[in-house]
C-alpha cells in the first residue's frame, strides 16, 4: 500500500528537495514513522519526542484533519493523498 504526502517548503530540505513522497503504512502513525526513518532530518517535525504529532504541523488524509479523527490512528488506504503543513498562529 502507498501513499502521496505533499511537504511544505519548509520540510523539503530533508527529503532531497522533493515536494511529493510515496511511503506505505495502514495508519497515519506507520506513515510518519515510515517517512522519519528514511528521511531521519525529519525526527521531530512531524512526531514529538514523546511519540505524538507535532503541535506545530497540521496533518491532513483527503482534506480531512486527523487531529479530529483518530490521530495517528487514522487508517489510510491506498493512493489517500497526505498534506503536511505547518500551523500558523497570530493575531492581533
Amino acid at each position: 500500500m502507498s501513499v502521496s504526502i505533499r511537504l511544505p517548503t519548509v520540510l523539503r530540505p530533508h527529503v532531497g528537495g522533493q515536494a511529493v513522497v510515496e511511503v506505505g503504512g495502514a495508519t497515519i502513525g506507520e506513515v510518519l514513522t515510515t517517512l522519519v526513518a528514511a528521511h531521519p532530518g525529519l525526527s521531530g517535525q512531524v512526531i514529538s519526542e514523546d511519540g505524538q504529532l507535532n503541535k506545530f504541523v497540521n496533518i491532513y488524509v483527503n482534506d480531512d484533519d486527523v487531529r479530529y479523527m483518530e490521530q495517528l490512528a487514522t487508517p489510510v488506504s491506498d493512493g489517500d493523498e497526505i498534506s503536511i503543513l505547518p500551523a500558523v498562529a497570530g493575531g492581533a
